[in-house]
């Protein structure tokens, strides 16, 4: 299954849509609104956004204490190249009005474009085939494409729309989605050579620079072509003619954040350039793009299309999100949708990256790199937070800044700058670039350990860490959240495992970091004893890990009581109330065994997993699918696969009610991991990789690839598990906890799970 397809027009449906069917390239993205429009009453968020483009906006509070931040940062939406109105001798062409047959609509994941069409019969009998294509290139990142076709006997008029005039969409009922609609002044429109609509707009705060440039190509020579609108927020040109016609309109989008040309400049190059080559050239490209990318990074599902296309949709989407230039990550909803204004999160480390790292390493080093482009902003808000060194990485953020507002939710939650480092170290266990984590990693790892020395103190010989959120922000500030503590440990012991490294091996490299930071050799000494005597929050009687020192004192919630249309919790209840209870968001203490599962028995993983998942909403989409991979580690066959069900449908079946509003990027992240790191049991760690896998009993197979440390590995699971050798080097590899030496093909036969269902 390599596509994605609906003939709906249900108007609750139609915004869902609009972000199911949104095509981007980690630069640009647009979301999969109609062309010719919808009914006035219709809701529609009809979006357009470049990634890592903003505008600053004030944070408002009733009350304001020192270090809360003073401005946010919000990415705008961009001016309107979307709009085709289709008239047919003289008749709007429009889905709504009863007069079609034979609509379809469909997104190719293998071919990099989606499509749209029908047949639309007039008031006076007459029909018409209508055809919409478009597409968000990967090869040429500002360049947007969309194509109308019209077969028709009769008159046919053409009215391609750039509308500067836009604002963001707002939802007062709903905290997940922003409040400030207008982020851009238009400030020009011409039109160039008589041919080529050129539209700029500046944010409000910043006055950063933001241009559209339109192109039309038709397939008829013989046209009567009107292009209105020079000095005015919309521009339109119109064509018309008597037959079928083609019309391709190439739209290019630069903003000045990220580069120093001209924005109207290089508009009008990449304009110029691309619209000689069509459409179709432009699709072969696309093609070629996707297939280097399927070669190495599709997860095979044998024996379930529908299964199959959730994977596939998924990680198509990932692409589509991810930033690639070492200046962008990853927005909480990619480039589909508003919710969440923009703003990267840890969801990129912990949910996406392993995804890149595997399949996509490049990728994956572009994402870490930006981590590090950000490190100064990050050292301005640990000073503002109190901390003498180190770092503290925002919450929420796009260029740096912490845009949270609801620091109990937000900035508390420290863990991010163990998800940080976390990310890095697993790239350097994953590929062992050394160069890598001398350029951007060790300085990041250094940095972020530094600020648990801040934070922490020792108490009766152990070192803790009070005053934080863990993963579960339905329990905030909390004095040792095993998640924090435990990544902390990590993150410290990982700094002084680096520190030695590359003072053997990269002296001069070590000396120049550590001038640059400032960093003591007692540090280091201090780092050692803070790791090696963690306190870890440990309930003898349950033989489970406590989430923090005071959770498992807490009444538990009523769930028994509580309507289904009461969640999510956090939309219906005061945060006091929901903090004074045992329940949880999302995996929490349970995330902490999938990600540092050393040194623990499986006796305490199952015990965990069991306990916390009777109190566990799954109120955050960052949950089913950890609970799932932590159910395939506990032997839970039958809740592994239920979890699973859950991640890979839950943007196309919208279970969370909000998918108008940009898919779950993490989530979808979850599914690549659930397939992977679930019921293939892979992990990577310092003595290398393994697997433990199984097979869902309604799958006839899966199967996947993998880059490790100059190899690239094939992984087929069906009645037995095969691992074939690529390319690269003889390979030590951990099957079922035994030890194989791979040299080009290892056959293993499937040990029977031990299932606990």
């Amino acid at each position: 299954m390599w596509k994605l397809e609906s003939s709906s027009l249900d108007v609750n449906v139609l915004p869902v849509e609009e972000s199911l069917y949104a095509l981007a390239n980690g630069y640009l993205g647009i979301r999969g609104c109609f062309e010719e429009g919808y009914p006035q009453e219709y809701t529609s968020i009809r979006g357009t956004y470049i990634n890592g483009f903003y505008d600053l906006i004030e944070a408002k509070y009733s009350e304001k204490l020192f270090g809360f931040p003073e401005v946010q940062e919000k990415m705008p939406n961009l001016m309107d190249a979307q709009t085709m109105e289709i008239y047919l001798d003289g008749e709007r062409v429009s889905l709504f009005n009863g007069c079609h047959t034979d609509y379809k609509r469909a997104l190719y994941f293998d071919k990099g474009y989606a499509e749209r069409s029908f047949v639309y019969r007039t008031q006076k009998g007459k029909t018409a085939t209508v055809r919409f294509r478009r597409m968000v290139s990967f090869q040429v990142k500002e360049l947007l494409l969309i194509e109308a076709e019209v077969q028709y006997d009769g008159e046919i008029r053409i009215r391609s729309i750039v509308d500067g005039n836009v604002s963001n969409y707002t939802d007062d009922f709903d905290p997940r989605v922003g409040e400030h609609a207008q982020l851009l002044d238009w400030k020009s429109s011409s039109l160039v050579d008589e041919a080529y609509m050129v539209l700029k707009a500046r944010t409000k705060k910043l006055d950063f620079e933001v241009c559209c440039g339109v192109y039309h190509r038709c397939s008829k020579p013989e046209i009567s072509v009107v292009i209105g609108g020079e000095h005015e927020p919309r521009m339109t040109a119109e064509y018309a003619t008597s037959g079928n016609i083609t019309l391709t309109k190439y739209a290019a989008y630069c903003d000045s954040r990220c580069q120093q040309e001209p924005v109207e400049h290089r508009v009008l190059k990449i304009i110029k350039e691309q619209s000689y080559i069509s459409l179709e050239d432009h699709l072969t490209d696309q093609r070629k793009y996707l297939e280097n990318f399927w070669k190495h990074s599709d997860i095979q599902i044998f024996g379930d299309d529908l299964i199959q296309q959730g994977v596939r949709f998924s990680l198509f989407q990932l692409l589509q999100s991810a930033g690639k230039d070492g200046l962008t990550n990853i927005a909480a909803k990619g480039l589909t949708g508003e919710g969440y204004e923009g703003h990267y999160f840890w969801d990129t480390e912990i949910y996406i990256l392993p995804f890149f790292q595997l399949t996509q390493p490049q990728i994956a080093e572009k994402l870490l790199t930006y981590r590090h482009s950000i490190l100064d902003q990050a050292r301005n808000e640990a000073r503002t937070l109190g901390h003498r060194r180190g770092v503290k990485y925002p919450w929420r953020t796009i260029a740096g800044r912490e845009c949270s507002t609801f620091f109990p939710a937000g900035s508390a939650q420290y863990h991010i700058n163990g998800d940080v480092a976390y990310g890095f170290i697993q790239h350097y266990l994953q590929h062992k670039n050394l160069d890598f984590i001398c350029h951007y990693g060790a300085e990041v790892v250094f940095e972020t350990a530094r600020t648990w020395l801040e934070i922490g103190h020792f108490s009766n010989g152990k070192f803790m860490i009070h005053s934080v959120t863990g993963p579960d922000e339905y329990t905030c500030i909390v004095n040792n959240n095993y998640y924090t503590n435990v990544m902390a440990r990590y993150n410290m012991e990982w700094a002084v495992k680096l520190y030695h490294i590359l003072k053997e091996e990269r002296p001069e490299a070590l000396k120049g970091i550590i001038q640059r930071i400032q960093m003591q050799e007692s540090e280091i000494d201090e780092m050692i004893s803070a790791y090696k005597n963690m306190y870890l929050p440990y309930d003898e009687q349950r033989k489970i890990h406590k989430q923090d020192d005071t959770f498992l004192d807490k009444a538990l919630w009523d769930f028994e009581g509580t309507p289904e249309d009461k969640y999510p919790l956090l939309l219906h209840y005061h945060p006091l109330t929901i903090y004074r209870y045992q329940v949880i968001k999302q995996a929490d203490t349970v995330l902490a065994h999938f990600l540092l599962e050393d040194d623990l028995e499986d006796e305490i993983i199952r015990n965990t997993f069991d306990y916390y998942e009777k109190v566990t909403t799954h109120d955050s989409s960052l949950s089913s699918c950890i609970y799932g991979i932590m159910a395939s580690r506990c032997g839970y066959c039958e809740k592994a696969y239920d979890y699973f069900m859950e991640t890979v449908r839950l943007d196309l079946d919208n279970t969370h009610g909000n998918t108008k509003d940009g898919l779950h990027v993490a989530n979808l992240g979850g599914t690549a991991l659930s397939v992977i790191f679930g019921f293939a049991g892979y992990r990577i760690k310092d003595t290398g990789i393994s697997l433990r896998p199984w097979c869902p009993e309604n799958w006839s197979g899966y199967e996947f690839k993998l880059f490790y440390r100059g190899r690239q590995l094939r992984v087929n699971v069906t009645d037995h598990l095969e691992i074939e050798l690529l390319e690269g080097e003889r390979l030590e590899i951990k099957v079922y906890d035994k030890q194989y030496g791979l040299d080009s093909l290892l056959k293993i036969p499937l040990e029977g799970m031990k299932r606990n269902d």
